[in-house]
């Protein structure tokens, strides 16, 4: 099971509301990743919005500055909001990361749970699913022929076409992020790819049902299940003291899930709530080394994961936080779960 880091790029914001400046959180997200890779982590993945708080909109450049002072860890979106995105140049942006990292290059494509996308790139809302359908079987065709000829409804056709340029072997790792639909789950293991699971909210159990069902249509599809690839993604904050971590995440998480709450409808996020997911069976890595062991393991057990993705910026805890955090999940808790993995 692949160990790795999934980020947002979320702004701190101060008590005044105002929140850091985009440059300096990008410059703090490349020392993160140098770390990640020096501890041995196996991945790094960031996401794609284009709101205050947030200081990425396009991971395919962060990726590119991460491969320059990078050696071994993959590389990818988390996701890249294919929806509202041109899957040529999309392909494009990660096959020359592909070729600056030495094939170390993913794209994670997603519908996008923020829509802010949409009406910045003249794209209808009312055609959120067929927008992702079609660009999504258009960038695997771009990944699988070369040259390309295509016709659809949403971009302009293409007549003979070479992409340019090529991801290293000809081929471009492409995942699929599922929050929680049976549809998004047929589709994915219909075309045979890897499916990443977002976790973060109840109880994790409760996906098990959703997670044997992308399983079986795979296989059913006639795909090689030894190509099998599922990963979970979950809030996760890592610390040597469970009660020191609890206390100091708290107060950045909830403020950043009432921030979101407020445009969905959601009510104040409670401390009761931290603390259910925090606890056995619950759906937050939060604590100590053994915790997090624990619970990773526990997930692991239970849908039978090829990959591991803690998102660790929720709520922008500080950079010095962030860095200690990476080094306990590389130097501590990585080692523990890989050594438990091979008994």
């Amino acid at each position: 099971m692949e160990l790795g880091i999934g980020m947002f790029g979320d702004l701190h914001i101060d008590a005044n509301g105002k929140p850091q400046s985009a440059q300096q959180r990008l410059q703090e997200i490349i020392e993160e990743v140098k770390l990640m890779d020096q501890v041995g982590l196996d991945f790094y993945g960031i996401g794609e919005h284009h709101r205050p708080d947030y200081a990425v909109s396009a991971p395919e450049i962060v990726l590119a500055a991460a491969s320059t002072v990078t050696k071994n860890i993959k590389l990818g979106s988390a996701v890249s909001v294919l929806s509202s995105s041109d899957p040529v140049k999309l392909y494009q942006s990660f096959a020359t990361v592909d070729l600056l990292s030495n094939g170390r290059a993913e794209l994670m494509a997603g519908r996008g749970s923020f829509i802010e996308s949409f009406p910045l790139y003249g794209q209808d809302l009312e055609d959120y699913d067929a927008l992702f359908d079609e660009k999504l079987r258009l960038l695997l065709q771009i990944n699988q022929q070369d040259p390309i000829s295509w016709k659809g409804k949403f971009r302009p056709e293409l007549k003979g076409q070479t992409i340019l340029p090529r991801a290293v072997n000809d081929r471009l790792k492409i995942w699929v992020a599922v929050g929680g639909t049976p549809e998004s789950v047929v589709r994915a293991a219909t075309l045979g790819l890897p499916v990443t699971f977002a976790i973060i909210g109840g109880s994790p159990a409760q996906f098990k049902p959703l997670f044997e069902y992308n399983k079986n249509i795979y296989e059913q599809s006639g795909h090689n299940m030894d190509q099998f690839e599922v990963g979970v993604h979950v809030h996760a904050f890592f610390g040597t003291d469970s009660k020191d971590i609890g206390e100091y995440y708290y107060p950045i998480y909830a403020a950043q899930m009432n921030r979101i709450g407020r445009s969905r409808g959601w009510p104040p996020y409670q401390r009761a709530q931290f603390d259910r997911g925090r606890a056995q069976g619950g759906h937050l890595i939060i604590g100590d080394v053994n915790e997090s062991v624990d619970k990773i393991l526990e997930l692991q057990d239970l849908f039978g994961l090829t990959r591991f993705s803690a998102h660790m910026d929720v709520g922008a805890p500080s950079h010095e936080r962030m860095m200690k955090s990476i080094e306990v999940f590389g130097t501590q808790i990585a080692p523990k779960v890989r050594e438990a993995l091979k008994k």
